[in-house]
This record gives C-alpha cells, sequence and structure tokens, in this order.
C-alpha cells in the first residue's frame, strides 16, 4: 500500500466527502429510506457524524446546520421538494429504531 501523510490523507477524506454529498445531492431521486435500507446509512446519519465531529471539537454547530451542510439547503425545504412518502415494501425493509 502507498505510504500517505497524515495530512494527504485527510485532505483525500475532505474530498471524497465532499463528492459523496454532491452526488446525494445531484441523486434527489433517492430516498433516504432507500440509503438506509441498502447502505444503512442515509443522509441524516451523514449530518449527524458531521455534527458528532464538530462536537468532538467544541465548534458551536447545530442539527439543522450539519443538515444544510449535507443537503444544500434547509432540511425542510429538501424534504418539501423531494422526499416521497415510503412504500409499503420500502416501510418493511427499513431496520427502524436502533437500526440508523
Amino acid at each position: 500500500m502507498t505510504e500517505i501523510d497524515e495530512k494527504t490523507r485527510t485532505e483525500l477524506e475532505a474530498a471524497a466527502f465532499r463528492r459523496l454529498v454532491s452526488h446525494l445531492r445531484a441523486r434527489t431521486d433517492v430516498q433516504n429510506i432507500d440509503l438506509m435500507n441498502l447502505a444503512g446509512f442515509c443522509r441524516n446519519c451523514l449530518s449527524n457524524w458531521y455534527l458528532d465531529a464538530a462536537k468532538e471539537r467544541d465548534l458551536p454547530l447545530t442539527r439543522e446546520e450539519s443538515r444544510e451542510i449535507v443537503y444544500g439547503m434547509p432540511y425542510e425545504a429538501w424534504k418539501a421538494a423531494h422526499q416521497s412518502e415510503a412504500s409499503p415494501e420500502q416501510k418493511a425493509a427499513f431496520p427502524g429504531p436502533g437500526g440508523h
């Protein structure tokens, strides 16, 4: 495996994160429940992980702000524009409480 210094590794991870967020913003057709059912995480999870990282560094970020970073807009606006009602099949496959 190629030896990568810590600074470069952090920069590569940040670039991958930004690309993932950009991809999720573009794929508004993919519902969070689909992500949860297939991958075990969703946009909300990603925003929560971002918030956790901010809290570990004592940064004053709110849940709403971390969601806006991931969604590219306020969460409620994204839901109104892009979220659809989950199908019975999607609901049946959802891991439920604790599955997040």
